[in-house]
C-alpha cells in the first residue's frame, strides 16, 4: 500500500463538494484537458513552479515549499490535518471530499485515506471524472459513501474535441457503478453552448433514464474563478470571453431534470 502522494490544495468549509459542510483535499494529475477547467494547476501529476500562485499560509501541510504548486505529503499527515476539524464538519452532516484534478489517478494514496476516515466514521465523497479502468473502482468503491460523477458530454466527437478524450469508458463505468451498492450523485458542468445545449441536457436525461436508475444530479453553473490561475501560470484560456449563465437559464435547465423525475440539488 503506498502511503505518500501528491495534493495541491485543501479547502475547509466546502459547501458544494457534496452534503453538509465538508473539507476538501485536491489531489494533483488528472488524464483530462476541459477547456474550462478552472483547477489548471491539478492536470500535472508532480509538483509544478509555483510562479505567482499565492503560497498557502492556512495549511501548513502545504507550506513546507512556496515555489511548488504540489506537495508529497503521507496519509497520515493529510488526515491530522482533516481530524482538526471533523467534528464541526459532522455537526453539519458533513465530511471529507477527495477531489482534484483526478483523485483516482493515485488509488492507492486514496485508498489509505478513504480506509483510515471509514475507521473513523468520516463521510466520504470522491469527486471523479470517471475517466479510470473500472478496476480501480471496484478497489475503492467499499470505502466510499458517495460518488459525484461528472457527465460532460455525450456526443463522443465533441467530447474528444472539448475534453481530450473518449467518453465511451466514462459511460460504461457509470453502468457498472449503477449496479454496485453505492450511492452516486451524477454532476453536469454547465458550459455554455457547449454542454448546456438543448441536445446535450436531453441526450444526458435519456442515457440516464435508459441505462441506470441514478436520479440525483447536480447542474453546476459555469464560472471564470479559473481565469486568473491560467494568466499567473501563463497558460491559455480558451474560454476567456465566456459569461455565466442567467438565473433564468439556470433554473430552466433545473426544471428540465425535474420534469424527468430527477433530483435537482
Amino acid at each position: 500500500m503506498i502511503n505518500s502522494g501528491i495534493i495541491y490544495d485543501i479547502k475547509k468549509y466546502a459547501i458544494h463538494d457534496g452534503p453538509g459542510i465538508r473539507i476538501t483535499v485536491f489531489l494533483k494529475g488528472c488524464p483530462l484537458d476541459c477547456w474550462w477547467c478552472h483547477n489548471p494547476e491539478s492536470r500535472q501529476t508532480v509538483p509544478e513552479s509555483r510562479k505567482n500562485l499565492r503560497p498557502h499560509k492556512s495549511v501548513p501541510l502545504l507550506s513546507r515549499t512556496t515555489e511548488f504548486v504540489g506537495s508529497k505529503v503521507e496519509a497520515a499527515d493529510v488526515m491530522d490535518e482533516l481530524r482538526k476539524d471533523v467534528l464541526f464538519y459532522d455537526q453539519s452532516g458533513g465530511g471529507v471530499t477527495f477531489s482534484g484534478g483526478e483523485p483516482m489517478l493515485q488509488p492507492d494514496f486514496l485508498k489509505s485515506m478513504l480506509e483510515i476516515c471509514q475507521s473513523e466514521d468520516i463521510h466520504t465523497a470522491v469527486d471523479t471524472s470517471g475517466y479510470v479502468e473500472f478496476d480501480v473502482f471496484e478497489r475503492l468503491v467499499p470505502h466510499m459513501d458517495l460518488i459525484l460523477y461528472d457527465i460532460k458530454l455525450m456526443d463522443d466527437q465533441l467530447h474528444k474535441k472539448y475534453i481530450g478524450v473518449s467518453n465511451q469508458l466514462i459511460l460504461e463505468n457509470i453502468q457498472k457503478l449503477n449496479e454496485m451498492d453505492v450511492n452516486i450523485r451524477v454532476r453536469v458542468p454547465l458550459i455554455p453552448g457547449i454542454t448546456d445545449t438543448e441536445n446535450n441536457l436531453a441526450d444526458i436525461i435519456d442515457f440516464l433514464k435508459q441505462e441506470t436508475e441514478l436520479r440525483d444530479v447536480d447542474v453546476l453553473p459555469f464560472n471564470s474563478m479559473g481565469k486568473s490561475k491560467y494568466e499567473r501560470l501563463e497558460n491559455d484560456y480558451r474560454l476567456a470571453e465566456m459569461q455565466m449563465q442567467s438565473p433564468e437559464k439556470l433554473n430552466l435547465i433545473k426544471a428540465l431534470f425535474q420534469d424527468e423525475g430527477f433530483i435537482v440539488g
